[in-house]
């Protein structure tokens, strides 16, 4: 591990480290555009220039590795100026579009400009060379040939990722252009990922573009729950709205990307069928009512259907889209407080579900891995016997947290089960497994709640709240934890500590802490 000097002050690196990646250490920033550390090293934009003691030339930072005794300089005269005579030179031919550039907010030009340039610009705008502007290069992605500066993320991305090769560079000198293959789109599942790595508005996502301004918006860390991957994402969002997934990146999950779905999977959680307040079953129709009444009415059906059938006649089922901490709830409410030891987990995906040998998992459920290390999925009762036992009428009232029985067990299955048996839901949207409810509860989707998820590894990682729930709906937690309180148990009040208690008792989850999950996730024991 050598041990370099950067603009005077000295720290020890791993190997194989360049001086980009040995700055960043130290929190100094050198420019670049074309570097990218989930990419080859292509070093074409000759932004990231310093000078290095005892070599006659500036160096480019991003292909120069580090040796003992190095002496870097970042910020010199000959340096800073090298590098306002780079941008200079890529600027060029840009096109003045920031007013109107989806990137404006977020552009390494515009910020490099104020770092290293805010000069007059010497070259006519009338000799600018033109290219062509908007073009439709596949699905997800828009391209501005103008704006584009010649970095090469892209294509090196559709080289060297997604090994499909949509994108090459043509032509030469300052008509270099960008564009798609002959007979090719870019159509692969990733091909949203060009957009993250462009350090300008060259392309631009169809989703989001001219939807918001980057400074408008918030952002929170989180995790994706398109599958069971678990791909590290930034929630982009203001007052309770989503409008965009972004990938954060993890080494150890999902690299740098993420896939255009789980990209997307955002509007599922803005859908028109969203619950705002819970609602009883009346003669003809559901009613609204406050959420004093509606657990009044839960707790009157369990000490009904408990004090006539016994416990055995209470059944729980929940969902592996819930995070390990409503699971961990829900089975305790299930056992402790309701003395009922039938709890199934429901882990379904489609039997056609797309995957691959990437990032994509035919498990589409965040949570698989937690139920099975909190005791469901892997042994006792299935969801298959809850149901049979409601067909047959030992089971009088079930408890369904965000399962979708109907697509996993099928309509006719569950009007022979469900039929004359008392359903407790706890849910984000109207669906046809709500329409079997005679109480519905309201509760979070995953960017609305805290708490933890589990991938198809064992990685347990955190989702954060990035808004509260809408309307009157409450997290799943703080509605289960309620729901415990009322029924006598010991009411959790904060998400810490209802992990601390589960980590205290799971075994799979022993020692881990909120602090030292962090951002990056742990694995189960």
């Amino acid at each position: 591990m050598p041990t370099i000097e950067i603009d005077g002050q000295k720290i020890t690196v791993p190997d194989g480290f360049n001086v980009i990646q040995a700055a960043e250490q130290l929190g100094i920033e050198v420019p670049h555009y074309c570097y990218h550390p989930g990419l080859s090293i292509s070093g074409n934009c000759r932004m990231c220039l310093v000078e290095i003691e005892k070599m006659p030339k500036l160096q480019i930072g991003c292909n120069t590795k580090v040796t003992e005794g190095m002496v870097v300089k970042t910020k010199s005269e000959k340096a800073k100026t090298a590098q306002s005579a780079v941008l200079e030179f890529i600027l060029i031919n840009h096109p003045v579009d920031c007013p109107i550039c989806d990137q404006a907010g977020e552009c390494k030009l515009q910020d490099y400009y104020m770092d290293y340039g805010k000069y007059q610009s010497r070259f006519p705008i009338e000799a600018k060379v033109e290219k062509r502007k908007v073009v439709d290069i596949g699905p997800h992605v828009v391209l501005d040939q103008e704006r584009c500066i010649l970095c090469a993320r892209c294509t090196r991305f559709t080289d060297e990722v997604t090994k499909t090769g949509e994108l090459g560079l043509f032509a030469r000198g300052d008509h270099t252009y960008v564009d798609l293959f002959p007979g090719k789109k870019l159509d692969n599942p990733y091909s949203a990922n060009v957009v993250d790595v462009c350090p300008v508005g060259a392309l631009t996502n169809k989703d989001f573009r001219f939807k918001a301004r980057v400074w408008y918006l918030e952002k929170a860390e989180s995790v994706c729950t398109k599958c069971s991957n678990g791909c590290n994402i930034d929630i982009y969002h203001r007052r309770g709205q989503m409008f965009r997934f972004r990938p954060r990146a993890n080494a150890e999950v999902n690299q740098y990307w993420m896939c255009d779905e789980g990209r997307l999977w955002y509007k599922e959680f803005q859908k028109e069928s969203r619950i705002l307040r819970p609602l009883v079953r009346g003669e003809e129709a559901f009613t609204p009512v406050q959420w004093d009444q509606a657990m009044g009415t839960v707790l009157e059906k369990l000490t009904q259907v408990k004090d006539q059938h016994g416990a055995g006649a209470i059944a729980g089922i929940i969902g592996a889209k819930a995070t390990n901490e409503e699971t961990y709830l829900f089975t305790r409410l299930l056992k402790e407080q309701l003395g009922s030891d039938k709890v199934a987990g429901l882990s379904w995906s489609p039997a056609d579900a797309f995957h691959d040998d990437f990032l994509i998992k035919a498990d589409k459920n965040p949570n698989t891995r937690g139920l099975q290390a909190l005791g469901l999925l892997n042994g006792g009762p299935t969801v298959a016997d809850i149901l049979a036992a409601a067909e047959q009428g030992t089971v009088k009232t079930l408890l369904v947290f965000g399962a979708d029985l109907i697509s996993a067990c099928g309509q006719e299955k569950l009007d022979k089960a469900l039929g004359d048996a008392t359903v407790i839901a706890f849910d984000t949207d109207h669906s046809g497994m709500t329409e079997y409810a005679d109480v519905i509860l309201p509760i979070s989707t995953a960017p609305e709640t805290d708490g933890t998820v589990t991938n198809h590894a064992g990685r347990v990682q955190r989702v954060r709240q990035a808004f509260p729930p809408p309307g009157e709906a409450k997290t799943g937690w703080e509605a289960l934890a309620s729901l415990q309180g009322k029924l006598g148990g010991t009411e959790l009040m904060s998400i810490t500590e209802v992990f601390s208690e589960l980590a205290g008792k799971v075994p799979a989850f022993a020692g881990m802490t909120y602090g030292k999950l962090g951002s990056q996730g742990a694995m189960l024991a």
